[in-house]
Order: structure tokens, then sequence, then C-alpha cells
């Protein structure tokens, strides 16, 4: 007993499943076909999904199928298996559907006309009788008709299509392909396709075969077997693609041509797989208006203007369905898209979105060519020449500080900075911006909106102070007492009367400085530091009542060899020659009545050119100088140098008196020193000098006249010497 679910689900099925066309399908085939079987005839256009069911082949009438007729259940295609006589019978009358396993239709019917091809294979007419002698040669070779296969046709790969046979023995097949296509031959002869075909990338090839001897030499001609493939309904058509919008000026008349569109279709040509129609989507008539906005034929895909009226500044998107299959059932689709505008005249004036701008805050420390403020203008005119728009300052800018600045074709406008702001000279500005077409208005002038005023405060602005980024230097003796001073640091800027000072890493504490005033003392003995060492360190700057307006500097310190005097300008001091590393300090008046905070000394030499040859004086710091010789030899004496001190509008002219000796093995002067007790006179000296020469030269005689004895004795003859009276 068949379940009641199963049973309700058969009486469901046609319903779900689409109709068969009732267009017929029509094909001939050749009778007597000599090719390879099965020979694939069309393509039944079956549902994609068949919902459980089988096909049915049958007559017209409902009898079973008449002939070698077939349906491929995978790829849909009818088929024959047999050759076909027409003399036997000339056309069948077959339809395909598609039933339940109860025997219910699902699909179909799809009526199929197949006509057999005559083939001159009767003799008819007059009649001869001859004898004809059979002769067997190697060759066997037939032609063959053109072999058709379907593309996309899902199979297994490699799929025979066709076979040759050479009679001969020992025969190798090739096959060739032009262009190169999928196909392949095996030792029996029987040719293959490899993979799909796709008709839109090949839509024929030529085969060649060749039957070879074992020597790779071609026993005949080659075999020629042309392919073509058939086409399936696999491509949708395909819109062109979208460009800018079609402009269509307002009030143009109903009928006027908008575009017309062109779908194309990669299937065969001049076949339904590639006939298109058009059908428009949207948009669709508005409520309340009487006709279509746009019309559109579908066979030619001309869209014009409905009866419908438009306005100035509408956009539309029209959606246009390009259907194969001349809009058939079971065809494929896409959906164009065509935008649309309006076109306006110049009957709109440029208005700023708003007039009264927030005030706007500008330090008057901000660098020319910076942004005030950006003001926006709209235009309801939709041809772009008709919304270029030009601006201009009409108030409120009469010393030029500001500028306007835009691009032609945009609708902002920015309000910028050309000079210095100052907020003793003005700490608000009132600006008057207007905005026109550049193009002709048409109509009423610009309204109360074509006016922008912009209000731009002008912030009073403290500057942090202002060091040297070079750093600064120093020169300072070893010897320098503590108090001394070294320099002063001078910030610059409109803050530098409440500037304050301080040293940030003195690791050593060997400097301070005065909060307020920048001077850099010696704080105490320079003790373990070494002539040329450099000491280094950070002065740090700041406003008092703003902290966070401050700045930073390196100070270099460079030691110098050498006593530091403190002597009056006038008191003595003394340097060697040849000239060595020393040299004496040179301070300013001590008597200068000058304020703490006075510029500080600068010292020249006198004017004597004698003086600015044999001396050198360069600046120690502030209130210092260092003297040294500038000669490598100075006539050693007594020496006087005037030196020029100058501090703001003052100016003194000093008298260092420098005593310049002879250096001695240590690098110092020669001093003399007073006679020794117990020491000789010169008298007593030479006295004592000549006696001794007396008595070495009395010793000398006696010691030649003894030597002189001597020699006579050695000189006299042998015989005349006493012989020794033998013991």
């Amino acid at each position: 007993m068949v379940p009641a679910w199963l049973w309700l689900l058969s009486l469901c099925l046609p319903q779900a499943l689409p109709q068969a066309p009732s267009t017929e399908l029509y094909v001939e085939v050749p009778e007597n076909y000599g090719g390879n079987f099965p020979l694939y005839l069309t393509k039944i256009p079956l549902p994609r999904e068949k919902a459980g069911g089988h096909i049915v082949l049958s007559e017209h009438s409902g009898a079973a199928a008449q002939g070698p007729f077939a349906v491929d259940p995978e790829s849909g295609f009818l088929l024959v298996t047999a050759a076909l006589d027409r003399e036997e019978r000339a056309e069948y009358q077959l339809q395909v559907t598609l039933e339940s396993q109860h025997g219910h239709l699902l699909w179909g019917p799809q009526p199929v006309r197949v006509r057999v091809k005559d083939e001159n294979d009767q003799a008819s007419g007059h009649q001869a009788t001859a004898t004809v002698v059979v002769s067997m040669i190697a060759s066997t070779w037939m032609s063959f008709e053109p072999l058709r296969l379907p593309e996309n046709l899902k199979a297994l790969y490699p799929h025979q299509v066709a076979q040759v046979h050479w009679s001969g023995d020992n025969v190798h097949y090739s096959l060739d392909s032009q262009p190169p296509g999928p196909f392949d031959v095996d030792a029996e002869g029987k040719l293959y396709v490899t993979q799909e075909l796709d008709r839109e990338a090949q839509a024929e090839y030529l085969l060649q075969v060749r039957a070879q001897n074992p020597h790779g030499e071609d026993y005949a001609d080659p075999l020629v077997l042309p392919v073509l493939v058939m086409d399936e309904n696999d491509n949708a058509p395909i819109c062109p693609p979208r460009g800018p919008p079609i402009g269509i000026m307002e009030l143009s008349p109903p009928g006027t041509q908008v575009t017309r569109l062109l779908a194309e279709d990669a299937d065969a040509p001049d076949s339904p797989n590639s006939h298109v129609v058009y059908q428009l989507l949207s948009p669709e008539a508005e409520e309340g208006v009487e006709g279509p906005v746009f019309e559109l034929d579908p066979t030619l895909g001309t869209v014009t203007l409905g009866s419908s009226p438009l306005r100035a500044g509408q956009d539309f998107l029209l959606q246009i369905v390009a259907a194969d299959l001349g809009g058939a059932e079971g065809g494929l689709s896409s959906t164009c898209e065509v935008a649309v505008t309006v076109l306006d005249i110049n009957d709109h004036a440029p208005e700023f979105t708003t007039v009264q701008t927030e005030p706007v805050s500008v330090p008057e420390d901000t660098e020319p060519g910076t942004l005030v403020a950006t003001l926006t203008a709209t235009d309801a005119d939709l041809e772009p020449a008709f919304r270029l728009m030009t601006f201009a300052i009409t108030a409120g800018n009469a010393k030029g500080l500001f500028g306007l600045s835009w691009e032609p074709d945009s609708t902002h406008v920015q309000l910028q900075l050309l000079k210095k702001l100052s907020y003793e000279a003005a700490p608000r500005h009132e600006l008057v911006v207007v905005v026109k077409n550049v193009a002709q208005l048409v109509g009423p002038g610009p309204g109360p909106r074509a006016t922008a005023t912009v209000t731009v405060l002008v912030e009073r602005v403290l500057p942090a102070p202002k060091l040297n980024p070079m750093g600064y230097k120093a020169s300072v003796p070893i010897g320098t007492p503590a108090g001394s001073l070294l320099l002063t640091i001078r910030p610059s800027g409109p803050t530098i009367s409440s500037v304050r000072f301080s040293l940030v890493n003195d690791s050593k504490g060997w400097f301070s400085i005065e909060e307020a005033s920048g001077k850099v003392r010696v704080a105490r003995a320079l003790q373990g530091a070494w002539p040329g060492d450099t000491y280094t360190v950070l002065v740090a700057a700041w406003v008092a009542d703003e902290p966070s307006l401050n700045a930073s500097a390196i100070l270099v310190i460079h030691f110098l060899k050498g006593p530091f005097l403190t002597l009056p300008s006038m008191s003595m001091r003394h340097l060697c020659t040849p000239r060595q590393d020393h040299g004496v300090i040179v301070s300013g008046p001590s008597a200068d009545p000058g304020p703490a905070s006075a510029s500080p000394y600068s010292f020249i030499l006198g004017p004597n050119p004698t003086v600015q040859r044999d001396w050198r004086l360069q600046s120690l710091n502030d209130s210092h100088a260092y003297l040294t010789l500038a000669l490598h030899w100075v006539e050693p004496g007594e020496h006087v140098i005037p030196v020029v001190v100058r501090r703001d509008e003052h100016k003194w002219q000093l008298q260092v008196r420098v005593i310049v000796c002879r250096c001695n093995v240590d690098r110092e002067c020669m001093r003399k020193v007073g006679r020794m007790k117990g020491m000789p006179t010169k008298l007593s000296a030479v006295g004592t000098l000549v006696g001794t020469l007396i008595v070495i030269g009395f010793l000398l005689l006696l010691i030649f006249a003894h030597l002189r004895l001597a020699r006579k004795d050695l000189d006299q003859p042998v015989d005349s010497m006493p012989l020794k009276t033998a013991v």
C-alpha cells in the first residue's frame, strides 16, 4: 500500500516543475550514417531539477518510440543508436516527458520531429549488367560526416566519440587537431574527447588521423574529420557597462529617445539561445501621475520618454531585464542598469549652508597660510557649468590680513591667514564673504543666503623664552676663585623680564646660576678639573607665571691652564718667554656702577701697533678677558699694555703691567738670588785656581826630567856596561 505522504507528493510534483515549451524541436539525420554510434541529435530542454522523475520517450500517439532512439538521462541529449533507412521510414514524430515512478506526468510533453535525409542508395531507371572484379587493397579509409559534439557534456572522460580503421597490419594511429583541442586516438583507432568542450571558446575543430607503419611513414593520406561543437544555452546576455548618467533636458517631449540598450549573448548567433528580448522593471509610474516616465521597445531595447513630465533635478536608475530564448521559460537573463538625470537651466543662485559661523579663535603668532575657516555653498542647478562659483571678501579685510582659496569646481571655500595678527592692533575681525555664479544667472538675483559672516578672535600669546639653539660656550682657568662671574644667559623674546633660570645637571656642583638674572658663576673651587677638559651643564629657562613655556640649551665650559690673578688692574703680573701656556686675567672695573642686568663687558687692546703685535686679548666670559703673548718671543722686561673696556655707554682704559722674564727648565720665570753664606769670592776663586795650576806645572817638570835621564841610560853601548860577577 502506498503511504499517504508519497501519494500527496506525487500530486504536488507536477505543479512544482515547469511545463515544457510547446515549440516543436526539429532535427535531421542522414540515412545510412557510417560514423560511430550513439549519434547525438539535439538537446532536450529538460528542467534542471527533475524531482525524482524519469525520462520517457514515446511516439506522438503515446505508443512506445519506434526506431533506435533514446534520451541520455545525464546530458538530456536525444540520440540515435543505429543507422536509419529513409525508404523504410522518412520521419519520426516523438515526444519526451518526465514522469514519476507511479506514472504521473511531471513535465512535458516536448514534441520532437526527426527527418531522415535521403541518400542515393537505390538503382532506378535504366539498368545494366556488368561484371565487377573487386580487388582488396590495404587502405580502407572511410570519410566521415562532420562529427557533432555537445558542449559541456557531463560524461566520464576520456569519452569515445568515433572510431577509424585501417585494414592492414602493423598500423599506428596518430591524431592532429587544428586548432589544438582535447582529442586523442588509441591503438585501435578509437577517437576520444578528453574534457568538456566550450563552443564559445572554439566552435569547430579539424581532426586529421594518420595510419603509419612502424617506421613512421603514412600508408595513405590523412583521414579528415570535421568536429562541430553543438551549442548549449550556457551564456546569459551580457549588459553593456554602466556609464555616466544620461542627461535629459527638462521639458523634453514624450517619445524622445533616451538610450538604446544592446545586450550581447555569446551563444550561437541567429539561434534561440542568443535571441535577446528586453523588459523594463523600474522605475514604476509615480502615484497621482498618469502614464509612465519611460517606455521600452522589448525587441530593439530602445528607451524613450513616456507621457509623465520630468522635473529638473530628478535622477532615475532604470533596471532592464535582458533574457535569451526570446524570453521563453528556461532561458537565462541579466539585469542591466541605466542612470538618467534631468538637466536644469541656471535659474538658481548659490547659497551658503551657514550664513553666520561660530567665532574662530586664532593665536596671534599663527603663521601665514594657516586655514582659519571653511565655508560651504550649494547650488540647486545640476549642470556642472551652472554650479561653478566665485567668492570674495567684501568687508572686514581692509589690511589684507585674510584671503580666500577654492578649487574651480568645488563648493568649499577656505579662509586663510595671509599676514601675522596682532592682538594689540585688533583683537577682533568681522569678515563678510559673498558667493556668486560664474555663469550668467537666469531669473531672480542672489538672495540673503549668498552672504556669510565669519568672526575671527585674535588670541594673545606669550611666547616661550628663546635660548641660543647652538648652545653657549665659556672658558675658565682652573684657579678661578668661587663667586667669579662666568657669563650671563640672555634669552630673546618679549617675556625676557619674567624668565627664570636653573642649572639642571651640574653633577660636580662647580657652578651656579642666578634665577632671575641668568648670571652663571663659579660656585666653588674647581678641584679635580684639568686643563683642556670640558664640562657640560644644561641651562633651563621658563616663564615665571607659565612653567609650560620653557626652553633649554647646552652650556659647554672649557678649563684653561694658568693662574687666576685677582690683583687690581694696575698691579704687576709675570709671564715668561718663549711663550708658554700661561696668561693673565683682566677683569672689568670693580667700581662699575652699572645695574646687575646690564650687558657684558667687552675688552680690546689699545691702539698701539706694537702692543697689538706682541699681545693677544680674548674674552673669557661676560666680566673677564684673558691676556697672553702673541709672539713666540717677547723682549724680557716690564711692559704696560693698555686695555679698553666697554659696557653699554660706559668706557674705561686699564693699564695692565706685565713683567716678561726668561723661562727656566720648569717653564717659569728665572729669578735673581742673593749670595749664599760660605761661598768664595771671585778673587779667592781665581787665586786658588792659579796656585793649583802652578803645582800641577811643577809636578809635570819633575816627571819630564826623570824620563829624560832614563832615556840616556838606554842609549849607551852594550860592551861599555860592566859584566855582573857570576855567583
